[in-house]
């Protein structure tokens, strides 16, 4: 009896095991992506100006976009590769302040989020954010030196694989994790199974190679992706870099907690990434 009881456990287990191995993408998709249709403002409601773009990656897919154009033909343009969670339309004050201290914006949707069209993967978002550099280098003129991929949260790991893909002036990294395995160790009971889980979106492994200036940024009280996994980017990149941590900021508000310096800091790196926030900044 009790042998069959363990045969019965075991072969359960395997089952499960199995199961979770063939649907693991799938699994994880489900708990990755947040999207919304539905764009609730646009750029006009906040009086910003800004050109409509639909950028065609693959067949089937067409990533839309919001680009606003920098204000002289030297400016820095972030490719602002957004969180797991809405949609464009929800990035737009971040943005009027980014516009305001000098920064052209180039603020895309991946596929499946707002009027892009597709289903998000992890492979097809890297696509998406490649796809959309090249519209920027391509069709707006944009020289790779004047580019600035950066990603917040899940959109961190887009901006990464752009910077690995393509030459650019520097990146940005703000409350980034160092992978999805990583994250499942923090999130309770995942935690029992992490080691059976892939690396995906592996941000810790990606960010010794890139060659340009990088900049994270991390809340101190970052409820989401905890403090010590910007830490740990830090360590793992090469020089040049910067840590710039946000004592009272948590995932979701580091540009209202930031502030003014916030802005400035960002502003700063950009139009000059090895030296332009050492004084707003900790280098560790």
């Amino acid at each position: 009896m009790m042998t069959l009881k363990w045969f019965h456990i075991v072969g359960i287990v395997l089952a499960c095991g199995a199961l979770a191995v063939l649907f693991y993408p799938r699994i994880e998709s489900f708990f990755v992506f947040f999207p919304q249709e539905e764009l609730e403002f646009h750029p006009g409601d906040l009086g910003l100006e800004a050109e409509d773009v639909l950028v065609e990656v693959e067949e089937r897919v067409r990533v839309h976009g919001w680009y606003f154009p920098p204000p002289d033909a030297e400016a820095p343009v972030l490719l602002f590769c957004h969180g797991n969670a809405g949609n464009i339309s929800h990035r737009l004050d971040n943005v009027r302040h980014l516009v305001r201290h000098g920064l052209g914006v180039m603020l895309f949707d991946y596929r499946g989020y707002g009027k892009s069209t597709g289903t998000p993967s992890e492979a097809g978002i890297y696509r998406d954010g490649r796809a959309v550099y090249e519209h920027l280098a391509g069709e707006k003129g944009i020289p790779p030196e004047r580019i600035v991929p950066f990603g917040r949260s899940l959109g961190a790991a887009v901006a990464v694989e752009t910077a690995l893909h393509h030459p650019v002036r520097c990146v940005i990294l703000e409350s980034a994790f160092t992978s999805t395995k990583g994250m499942a160790r923090e999130m309770g009971p995942f935690a029992l199974f992490s080691f059976l889980a892939p690396a995906h979106y592996n941000n810790l492994d990606k960010v010794p190679r890139i060659e340009a200036p990088l900049l994270i940024v991390h809340g101190r009280l970052d409820e989401i992706v905890p403090f010590h996994m910007g830490e740990a980017l830090y360590r793992a990149a090469t020089d040049p870099k910067l840590f710039l941590p946000l004592d009272r900021a948590g995932h979701n508000d580091t540009y209202v907690v930031g502030g003014e310096p916030y802005f400035r800091s960002l502003a700063g790196f950009a139009r000059d990434p090895e030296g332009g926030i050492r004084e707003e900044t900790h280098e560790r």
